[in-house]
């Protein structure tokens, strides 16, 4: 197993995708499977499948050190852990 221990992206050759190049590759892995993506059923399938991968993974353009760095001024004197949690309503989804 390779060990890596410079996590920066320096020299890193990474080409940004395009929302449109993204569509196309799930529409060419909806063709692989044996559907067909331009079917009733799947026109909007490949721009579902980026927005929700956009969503998923959205954590990795966010800075943790912001995220984290977040305060508790309610909650002195209190010495357990703080848990936060997002509700959603189904009106959300």
């Amino acid at each position: 197993m390779k060990l890596v221990k410079d996590t920066d992206d320096k020299g890193l050759d990474t080409k940004q995708v395009s929302d449109k190049e993204a569509e196309d590759a799930f529409r060419t892995i909806l063709s692989w499977m044996g559907e067909d993506p331009s079917r009733e059923g799947l026109l909007e399938t490949p721009k579902r499948v980026v927005k929700a991968f956009k969503e998923y993974f959205k954590g990795y353009k966010e800075d943790p050190n912001k995220i984290l760095d977040k305060t508790f001024g309610d909650v002195e004197g209190y010495d357990d852990m703080v848990v936060q949690k997002k509700y959603f309503s189904a009106k959300s989804l």
